[in-house]
């Protein structure tokens, strides 16, 4: 289809039925960590998408933030499209850390194939030179942030290399130097300004809001954290637990899937002194209020899209970028340690394994890993009038389904080349069918890689390793969580997936982890 140039009178008439599109990405959230997934964390906005949405219970990610923001934007595997690690080049073109030439976004396409306004505010994280930077990917309207993490209250450097924390805005940069304004608000509030300077255009419009948040450091408002101070003093088993059964009563999860093993180092919550439950439970305060403050701001800019009346032709789309992270930035040398009042901007600090286990809940694995705990991810759709409220599918899906399904709704076809860029063949499926009630197209399987942790899941089976470890299968029919191998039992089906599996990484460009990433610090 020959991309309709915005502004004519046939442009006008083409748009003027395309639904307006919403994507709201959270960072770090773990597949349990919203209410209507399972949690106790308030999340009255994100629950209410699904009660009068639809809740996919298998919708996956790509394991961590730079691939799964590259495969959610592209349509791509992270490899095709430059982003196969993060934004570090480790000088392989599948590696070169930002969008490379044969990839287009969500924006680009909407914005020159249906005319749509295209707004992006939040964590950006897919490269760092300018060709790879929102304002030339397509967005009118961007305030990103370049790096992987922030302090919540200004842009002091959180590693020891001093380096600043970057925010651009279009395409200038602009650094937060004050404590007035907490991110996740920050992150809203231009969401919803850029919302009103388009109020009156009759162009649909592509808003795209990647909150940092709850990804660390674990910094909170002080009244936000006080709701839940207290709250977790029972422990991350008896939590574990009570979610777990929150999800099968949900129907989230299967009743035939276990609850995974507490995570080997995480230790006995009974055996912790007053003083130690005292600090892990105020770290998860700070987690569940920074989700908590997340849920405040979708609603806020749901309420905005309300007041400017254009909510009934609006699609909401909800998840998250990977698993639960077990990062312990307090035994990180490269971190800038401050140790002030916990969850202010004094203090640097992450939830750890012991919470992430809980996040995660029932799966095993955190951000990082392609067992399901780091590639799970909450996923929510809300269209007025077009999903029944209260829908559940449960086929699976993947990231790299999101540009086809926007596509589809826009009336876009992906091409074969964009501003004279050969483009690789979209890998997603549109999951518009899920929106109406019926089945969409299945994948015939699904791939994983970050640093050699990797994974194939076909139909009913999954095969998965992490690096230097060997591949394990399971049956995803009976045992989603996990835990119990059939490597042994199924010698045949784990090799014929493992041979699929290497096709598809000599196609995409995957390399061997650990010769890369030693050939590249050879060369440093």
């Amino acid at each position: 289809m020959s991309l309709l140039a915005p502004g004519t009178a046939r442009a006008q008439r083409h748009i003027a039925t395309k639904p307006n599109i919403v994507i709201i990405l959270a960072d770090d959230m773990g597949f349990a960590d919203a209410g209507c997934f399972g949690s106790e964390i308030h999340t009255p906005n994100i629950d209410r998408l699904a009660a009068k949405g639809l809740k996919l219970t298998q919708f996956y990610n790509a394991g961590r933030c730079c691939p799964s923001r590259t495969a959610l934007l592209t349509g791509l595997y992270p490899h095709q499209a430059g982003v196969g690690d993060m934004v570090k080049n480790w000088g392989d073109p599948a590696y070169q850390g930002y969008l490379n030439d044969h990839c287009a976004t969500i924006a680009e396409l909407l914005k020159a194939g249906a005319g749509y306004n295209t707004i992006v505010s939040g964590k950006w994280h897919v490269g760092l030179v300018p060709s790879a930077l929102a304002y030339n990917r397509g967005f009118d309207q961007s305030f990103t942030m370049l790096n992987n993490a922030s302090s919540y209250f200004n842009s002091d450097p959180l590693f020891n290399d001093g380096s600043k924390i970057t925010f651009m805005l279009n395409d200038r940069q602009v650094f937060r130097n004050d404590t007035s304004e907490y991110l996740t608000q920050a992150i809203t509030r231009f969401a919803i300004n850029s919302l009103d300077r388009i109020k009156n255009e009759q162009k649909p419009f592509f808003l795209y809001v990647a909150y940092n948040a709850p990804h660390w450091p674990i910094q909170a408002l002080p009244q936000d954290i006080a709701r839940y101070k207290g709250k977790y003093l029972n422990g991350w088993d008896e939590l574990r637990w009570q979610r777990y059964q929150k999800l099968r009563s949900l129907g989230v999860i299967s009743k035939a899937w276990q609850l995974s093993p507490r995570y080997e180092k995480v230790p006995d919550w009974e055996k912790l002194s007053a003083e130690e439950k005292d600090k892990w439970d105020t770290r998860m305060a700070i987690y569940a209020a920074m989700i908590d403050r997340m849920d405040t701001g979708i609603g806020q800019i749901l309420a905005k899209i309300k007041q400017l009346h254009k909510d009934k032709n609006t699609l909401v789309l909800f998840m998250s970028d990977n698993g639960g992270s077990a990062d312990d930035v307090k035994n990180w040398n490269n971190v800038i340690q401050k140790s002030g009042t916990p969850g202010s901007v004094n203090s640097i600090d992450s939830y750890e394994t012991p919470w992430a286990n809980v996040s995660n809940t029932p799966f095993k694995g955190f951000k990082k890993n392609t067992h399901e705990g780091g590639i799970a991810s909450p996923f929510t759709a809300y269209f007025p009038g077009v999903i029944k409220p209260g829908s559940t599918n449960r086929q699976v899906a993947h990231m790299i389904d999101i540009l086809p399904t926007c596509l589809d709704l826009a009336g876009v076809s992906y091409p074969n080349e964009f501003k004279g860029r050969l483009l690789a063949p979209a890998q997603g499926v549109s999951l518009k069918a899920a929106f109406t009630g019926k089945a969409f197209k299945d994948h015939d399987a699904l791939f994983w890689e970050h640093e050699g942790s990797r994974a194939i899941r076909k139909g009913r089976w999954k095969l998965v390793a992490e690096n230097n470890a060997a591949w394990e299968l399971y049956d995803m029919r009976v045992d989603r969580s996990e835990t119990n191998n059939l490597a042994a039992e199924y010698p045949e089906k784990a090799k014929a997936l493992e041979t699929e599996y290497l096709a598809w990484a000599a196609r995409v460009g995957v390399r061997n982890w650990n010769e890369l990433s030693r050939t590249a610090k050879k060369s440093e």
